[in-house]
């Protein structure tokens, strides 16, 4: 089955990243290959990796571009891109893109186990590896999935919910998606039903734990700029809170100049930004992208510019 992902906010990725015919590029979170295709097509004899983890996205990526000799497919979590780099003989690059986050493809399709649409296992794993939701939910503890749900959901009625999961658990295994998400429903008020699905928060808090996604997006932000020249440019993608937070606070650092105390009249750290912002403030979907892709409405674009070699990374 073709991995498809309709990709958000092209237009302005692709504009931001400012694409040179005889550049080096690394698309980190490859997918479909939606942006990953606007790369190469303005490559002349220049270099794209396509990087991904999941194997079907790789297998995808592989069949879309086995004519074009500028592009190389690589499996891995796009916070190892810098060893995936080093290993193709890559020690810099003119621009990195990252789109964070589930596909629609993943999220199409019921037996991955991510949406709380389709009755499937309660998988949730990009890369087909390691543990499952399933795991998580019925093993972990009161306090552990309370975290989970609180930290990378930020369910405020993550306790109501646990205790549903606990008294259900105790009867049989939660082993499907429909079952977790009406244990969910059942716990949630009333009222606060009627906002969105009862079950959107807490499903995005395991797929987040059981993939490690923020712990990868920090690694995967450091290891992007780590591989940028000077002028390079990175370009990322997110979709929700906790992900755009971590993004632009790690911009914000790279661009950040003296941190000597306010009081002192001449600079004694040395210190000077090693970027420059790109987008002062995120780039959002415009209406006509939003009415033919939903997915887009909450995403945001955040690029910056490399203007000097920074060693403190790695």
């Amino acid at each position: 089955m073709e991995f498809i992902h309709k990709p958000v906010l092209l237009k302005e990725t692709i504009e931001n990243l400012n694409v040179v015919s005889d550049g080096t590029y690394i698309d980190g979170t490859a997918g479909g290959g939606g942006h990953s295709s606007e790369i190469a097509r303005r490559l002349v004899n220049g270099r794209l990796v396509c990087i991904d983890q999941d194997p079907e996205a790789v297998e995808t990526l592989t069949n879309r571009f086995k004519n074009d000799n500028n592009v190389t497919v690589y499996r891995t979590n796009f916070s190892h891109m810098r060893e995936a780099a080093f290993d193709l003989g890559i020690y810099e690059v003119n621009g990195v893109l990252l789109d964070i986050g589930v596909s629609s493809r993943q999220l199409d399709t019921p037996e991955r186990g991510f949406s709380y649409h389709h009755d499937a296992p309660l998988d949730m794993r990009m890369s087909k590896n390691g543990t499952t939701a399933a795991n998580l939910v019925n093993t972990l503890s009161f306090v552990e999935l309370c975290k989970i749900l609180t930290l990378y959901g930020e369910e405020k009625f993550a306790k109501n919910i646990v205790r549903a999961i606990e008294k259900a658990r105790a009867q049989k295994p939660i082993e499907t998606t429909l079952e977790l998400a009406e244990i969910v429903a059942n716990a949630y008020p009333a009222k606060a039903r009627r906002d969105s699905h009862p079950a959107r928060k807490t499903f995005q808090a395991l797929r987040i734990a059981v993939n490690g996604e923020l712990d990868r997006l920090s690694e995967g932000l450091d290891a992007a700029f780590s591989l940028l020249k000077v002028g390079g440019r990175l370009a990322v993608i997110t979709f929700h809170s906790l992900e755009d937070r971590i993004v632009k606070q790690r911009m914000a650092k790279w661009c950040e100049g003296c941190i000597c105390p306010k009081d002192f009249p001449v600079c004694v750290c040395g210190k000077t930004p090693s970027a420059r912002l790109v987008t002062r403030k995120p780039i959002e979907a415009a209406r006509d992208e939003l009415a033919d892709n939903p997915r887009s409405r909450s995403a945001k674009l955040r690029v910056c510019e490399k203007i000097k070699e920074n060693k403190e990374i790695f």
